[in-house]
Order: structure tokens, then sequence, then C-alpha cells
């Protein structure tokens, strides 16, 4: 089964509190979650290329083209339109970071995920 059809069928279907901090400085977003070990950051992808710095433990990042496991300290480039999800292999801390002069958190999620 293909990433996409995975997200649709669990499209909102589920919440888990990962911890989320939201950083800012000028032009720029940083989004901090703590995975648990054998949880997985929901499907999706961004309207922007961005990076994602894993800054504690391992994590496999899958698409339907890669999959590929990290090991911190590591700073992964996430290509604009690639639907991807994140599974933790163990307890890990991860930044998503964005070029957005967005700073309203309710509103974050509007400018960088694509949830056509």
């Amino acid at each position: 089964m293909k990433h996409a059809e995975v997200a649709e069928l669990l499209n909102k279907t589920f919440s888990e509190d990962m911890g989320i901090v939201h950083h800012f400085s000028d032009g720029l977003y940083a989004k901090q979650m703590m995975i648990p070990k054998g949880f997985m950051a929901g499907m999706h992808k961004h309207n922007y290329s961005h990076l994602s710095i894993l800054a504690k433990g391992k994590v496999i990042v899958r698409s339907d083209d890669f999959e590929k496991e990290y090991s911190a300290p590591a700073c992964i480039n996430l290509l604009a339109e690639v639907l991807h999800s994140i599974e933790a292999l163990e307890d890990s801390y991860w930044f998503c970071i964005h070029a957005t002069n967005e700073t309203d958190v309710n509103k974050i999620d509007e400018v960088l995920i694509n949830k056509g």
C-alpha cells in the first residue's frame, strides 16, 4: 500500500501529544517534537523543501520512493510535495526547520503542510 493510501485511511483518526514546542526567529520557524520509541509522526507532505534535524535518537524516514534510517545527530533534507513519515526506533527529538514569516502557531500548518 502506498503512503498516500495509508494517509487517507488514517486521516484525522487519532492524535498523540508529542510535546511540540514552537521556535521563531527572523524568517525562520522550528517545530520541536519528541517522538516516543515505536511511534510514528504521521504521513504528511510540505509545500516547501526544508531541513529537519534529528537531535537525539534513531528514526526511519519513509516515502513511497525511499526508506532510510538515521541516528542522531543528523540533518535531513525533506523535499517539497513528498509524502513521508518518521518512525522512532528510539525515543527521539526531531526539529523541522522552515523559512517562513508566519508566527501564529494556529496558522503554521496551513502555510507549511500540503493537505491536498
